[in-house]
């Protein structure tokens, strides 16, 4: 039997082109490395109600408008309270900032500083203040913003954010962060992704918001807001209602208590913690627009308030009930207080304080708190513990204990009866504080918004690599074809002219 001759195969000529395609590619793109683009920086100082957060926000240098995705640098939380509360104090308002301002000065490099756009935005605090004050909400936001102009960045102004426009931002946050309006394709295109968008749920220090994007009509057109995003258009619902937010809920909690008990010296609360009293003055009720309607004619607002808890679900369920008003909708359906809301429909994320709530009630009771008699379970739960016993369970909260009852029954409330989450929808509600690394909250869709990074219409087509890269690299996998096939023709043309004697390997 004769001997078969092995032929030579492809591998190494394969091998060999592509190891030029290699050196070549790497040639191109060691020319990018050398000198890399760096990044550009943007900042927000969210000026809350309880209090003030500086977020620093970074991109690529050299991405075009609306390419480069935008990522959380880092933050600082600003020690006190928020700019509101420093009324009367001139000149505190700014100082609060100093410490955050300096650290921002150290996280960006130097030579980006004149670079970097600051906006300060203000929310439900300042807007309540404005409401009472408008000449002293004025001279807190000139005061800020004079502390911010002696630092070395791109100064963009102070102002009040409206509701609506919080509720807005805080939706645009958690569908960027979520990759909801475009994603990178693996050939470099950027694309729609396909996926349908996220409701945003935001429950602040002074109001809370609710936001998501509908296809029935927002009979209220003060609630309707239409966005366009990377050639997109959404019509969004979004309300804001001030008053509701957490801080300001348990002032008006206990104010309610207070004149339905004909305003004693002890108040018992059924909210506190049975084992638990404290004392405070009267004008830390009082102090607020918010609590207006059961503020007595006249009484001292240095007298002190002893207030003992008794724990008791039921009475709690019913005093907070009592904040919100069911009847008399003039619209075809609202939500509460005379206010239009459709229907929720899809997922939602819920931020701020609906986060710490929600960990807090998992935390303490071992539930879940994925459906709507989760949650009921919970808040009894809750309810029903002492304020020892939820100071081993979760020592780290030990001042805010006394009013995690009153927050769990209101989120209970407000989700369940007021926004009309049920079985179906209230498990696809996700309580976050962050999305990846970046915080959730209005402070980056308001950066987005106001700057050139969220582009109204259809982004332009990128490419992973340079063009010359591309064009090396697809001349060298079509001369790698032209190989394969002259071979296999020479090889074959051979085979012919030995007359055929030997088959194939």
């Amino acid at each position: 039997m004769a001997q078969r001759t092995a032929r030579p195969v492809l591998v190494p000529a394969a091998l060999l082109l592509l190891g030029l395609a290699a050196i070549l590619l790497l040639t191109i793109r060691t020319e990018d490395v050398r000198e890399p683009p760096g990044f550009m920086y943007g900042i927000v100082l969210d000026a809350g109600s309880s209090h003030t957060a500086l977020y620093i926000y970074k991109w690529p240098a050299d991405k075009q408008n609306g390419t480069g995705v935008v990522t959380q640098h880092s933050e600082c939380h600003v020690k006190g309270g928020g700019i509101s509360s420093y009324v009367g104090q001139r000149g505190e308002a700014g100082r609060s900032l100093e410490a955050c301002l300096n650290q921002a000065v150290k996280d960006i490099p130097d030579d980006k500083h004149k670079l970097t756009p600051v906006y300060l935005g203000a929310t439900a605090g300042m807007r309540l203040l404005h409401l009472s004050s408008p000449k002293q909400s004025n001279q807190i936001l000139d005061e800020v913003g004079h502390k911010i102009q002696s630092y070395p960045f791109s100064y963009r102004g102070a102002a009040i954010l409206s509701g609506q426009e919080e509720g807005a931002y805080g939706w645009v946050t958690v569908n960027y962060l979520l990759e909801n309006f475009i994603k990178y394709g693996f050939v470099g295109h950027w694309l729609s992704s396909g996926r349908p968008t996220v409701g945003a749920l935001d429950f602040g220090g002074a109001s809370t918001q609710i936001t998501f994007l509908t296809q029935e009509k927002v009979e209220d057109e003060h609630d309707m807001m239409k966005l366009r995003l990377y050639g997109q258009e959404y019509s969004l619902y979004t309300h804001s209602f001030l008053c509701y937010g957490q801080d300001q809920f348990l002032k008006r909690l206990l104010a309610q208590i207070l004149k339905s008990q004909d305003y004693p010296e002890t108040v018992t609360h059924p909210c506190y913690p049975a084992d638990h009293s404290r004392v405070l003055k009267l004008n830390s009720i009082f102090n607020s627009p918010c609590t207006e309607v059961w503020k007595p004619s006249s009484y001292n607002p240095q007298a002190s308030l002893t207030i003992q808890g008794s724990g008791h679900y039921e009475h709690c369920l019913g005093n907070v009930s009592e904040l919100f008003v069911f009847g008399s909708c003039p619209y075809s359906q609202c939500s509460f207080d005379k206010v239009f809301q459709p229907n929720v429909t899809g997922s939602f994320m819920a931020f701020s304080a609906y986060y710490y709530i929600h960990s807090f009630l998992k935390q303490v009771t071992g539930i879940a708190v994925r459906t709507p008699d989760q949650l009921e379970e919970a808040a009894k739960s809750v309810c029903g513990k002492t304020f020892k016993q939820m100071s081993i369970l979760a020592p780290e909260q030990k001042s805010r204990l006394q009013d995690y009852c009153a927050s769990s029954v209101f989120l209970k409330v407000l989700t369940l009866r007021a926004y009309g989450f049920d079985g179906t929808s209230f498990p696809r509600i996700s309580f976050q504080k962050k999305a990846g690394d970046t915080s959730v909250g209005w402070a980056l869709g308001y950066m987005l918004s106001l700057s050139s990074l969220l582009p109204a219409e259809t982004i332009a087509l990128r490419k992973a690599l340079t063009p010359v890269a591309w064009g090396a690299l697809i001349s060298l996998f079509v001369l790698l074809l032209v190989a394969v096939l002259v071979f296999i023709v020479l090889r074959a043309r051979d085979w012919r002219k030995k007359g055929g004697g030997e088959g194939p390997i």
